[in-house]
């Protein structure tokens, strides 16, 4: 159903948030049907089936009492320390009315839809129509959209405003993915892991001589001190990595992988979620490498700790997040090396309703890991007259995860800030208060050397958290493409490293008869410096000019650095 003239001018220029008995959603998002990566094809028709989930919107009172008993839960010393809800407590707390999910139910069934899904959360309401009911239900125009640089990917989205009619939009903060482009990851930084011939006869040979020049398991073992290789893991302990986008892995590249670097075991997938095709990691220049670098080094630190990929076609954190809060038996560690600028998003709604979902996975005890991103303080955005804080990292409830370098090349000690890893203050998040000390005192270290405070949000939430090797002095070594040997960079690298780390140490709480670690932010900022590996020198200025200064204690260039195995292990067994 076409939008008339007058409609679509009230809807891009913000100048009303009704138009008869109808609401426009989403009012501050921007470029509505356009992206620079997504280039518009052909109007969808009737025999186009569209997935329309309706987010419900949550009470702000119940939302901020629920935000200070989940403090309560996550912070060393208090009395309910680590005693995680259960997903029914979760959705006690937090679940919408039951009649605006009955108003919603209603709204689909009226437009022939046929099968109406309530999450178990009974938050999100979701259906699957054609293309001209979902027209009709949000009164805009859909198309397809092809991304430039992945010819293969497709998708359906608006190409103007959407609106519901006013007794539903009261109940409903956003229609899923319905205005949001994904911005696909742009290509890891890959190199052909090339024979140096040194034998160094130490852990950088342990890959083989040839490739000495790159990091490795028995490497990364040294550098932070976790238990390698970890061949018991306590009955209960697992481990995710989640991938979007094609990402696939294949068994000929684990087991290359893992000969090659003299693992004690192969490394093995335990649970897939959503499909795997090992096909596809045969096919193109750079096939599965973002997975299977996930696979490889999480599960080589991991162990013997059970491993599962969940895999979403979707390209929507929305959809991974409704799918992993379903669960029944949700993994315990979350590593998710994708992401984008707060900017990229859609609207400040879209962002609110994925922070929403983390906040209830970490009160269930799960710990949501993202990398910090790989464009320095300018992210996916470029150099322009501010900073552009990455998303999800930016998030309170998700633990950033940084990258570093080691200070000098093929040494094992010391680390610098890798210039290209995300950091920053988030636009759309406050500062949390178990963070607020150690910001102020960044923020009034001389040695900072702070660029000027109109390029970034001094009072938003800081990030990352912590950091891992993820620079190109001594790039990780993976397998790729059936035995083929590379070398790559980035924070993806160092999420699934420190992931890793995180399930070793929630296996020792768990073997203590404890719980896991769960939303483990304020435990970070609670635990003593000798925890980490403070990093203090490095800028993250993307290769450009600005950015932040790694200083001792926490700063947004690394966080509070990396882990150090074995302090932080005995802090988590201590409460």
């Amino acid at each position: 159903m076409k939008l008339s003239a007058v409609v679509l001018a009230l809807a891009m220029m913000g100048a009303s948030a009704l138009t008869g008995t109808r609401q426009f959603m989403e009012q501050d998002a921007q470029m509505i049907g356009k992206s620079p990566q997504w280039t518009q094809k052909a109007r969808a028709t009737a025999s186009d089936d569209v997935k329309l989930q309706f987010w419900l919107k949550h009470n702000s009172t119940q939302i901020a009492a629920f935000e200070e008993e989940l403090l309560e839960l996550a912070t060393p010393g208090s009395p309910s320390y680590a005693q995680w809800m259960s997903r029914d407590e979760v959705a006690a707390a937090l679940s919408p009315a039951p009649h605006s999910v009955d108003a919603v139910a209603s709204f689909a069934l009226d437009h022939g839809a046929s099968d109406v899904h309530v999450n178990k959360m009974r938050s999100i309401v979701s259906v699957t129509v054609p293309a001209n009911v979902a027209e009709e239900m949000l009164q805009t125009e859909l198309f397809h959209y092809q991304n430039n640089e992945y010819k293969g990917v497709s998708i359906v989205r608006a190409a103007a405003a959407y609106s519901l009619p006013v007794e539903i939009a009261e109940h409903v903060s956003i229609v899923g993915d319905i205005l949001r482009f994904p911005r696909l990851r742009q290509k890891l930084q890959i190199e052909q892991a090339k024979p140096d011939g040194a034998d160094t006869g130490d852990e950088w040979s342990t890959c083989g001589a040839a490739y000495s020049a790159y990091t490795n398991p028995s490497v990364l073992a040294s550098t932070y001190g976790f238990e390698f290789p970890f061949t018991k893991a306590t009955a209960g302990n697992s481990l995710a990595v989640a991938e979007f986008q094609g990402q696939y892995y294949d068994a000929d590249d684990l087991e290359a992988f893992s000969s090659q670097c003299g693992l004690d075991s192969t490394v093995t997938v335990t649970k897939n979620v959503g499909g795997n095709n090992e096909a596809r990691c045969q096919v193109g220049l750079e096939p599965c490498v973002e997975s299977l670098l996930d696979i490889e080094y999480a599960g080589a630190i991991a162990g013997a700790i059970p491993l599962s990929v969940w895999y979403s076609d979707t390209f929507s954190l929305l959809d991974w997040a409704e799918t992993l809060l379903d669960a029944d038996d949700a993994e315990l560690v979350h590593s998710v090396s994708y992401g984008n600028d707060e900017a990229q998003q859609t609207s400040a709604d879209y962002m609110e309703s994925v922070n929403t979902q983390f906040m209830k996975a970490g009160a269930q005890g799960l710990t949501i890991m993202f990398a910090a991103g790989d464009q320095g303080v300018w992210g996916r955005e470029g150099v322009g007259k501010t900073y552009h804080p990455d998303f999800p990292a930016g998030s309170p409830y998700v633990t950033a995860v940084g990258g570093t370098d080691f200070v000098t090349k093929s040494t094992i000690g010391e680390e610098t800030a890798w210039a290209s890893g995300g950091s920053g203050f988030s636009d759309e998040f406050s500062q949390p208060t178990w963070q607020s000390s150690q910001v102020a005192e960044y923020l009034a270290n001389p040695d900072a050397d702070l660029p000027s405070s109109s390029v970034y949000n001094a009072e938003g939430r800081g990030y990352p958290d912590i950091s891992a090797l993820a620079g190109q002095v001594n790039p990780y070594f993976i397998s790729f493409k059936g035995g083929k040997f590379s070398a790559v960079a980035g924070t993806s690298a160092a999420c699934p490293v420190a992931a890793g780390i995180i399930a070793q140490i929630n296996d020792a709480r768990l073997a203590a008869g404890k719980t896991a670690m769960g939303w483990i932010n304020p435990f970070l900022y609670q635990a003593d410096s000798s925890s980490f590996n403070d990093v203090t020198s490095g800028t993250t200025n993307g290769g450009y000019t600005g950015g932040f200064t790694a200083t001792t204690g926490w700063d947004p260039a690394t966080g509070f650095g990396s882990i150090n195995f074995s302090n932080l292990k005995d802090a988590a067994l201590s409460y």
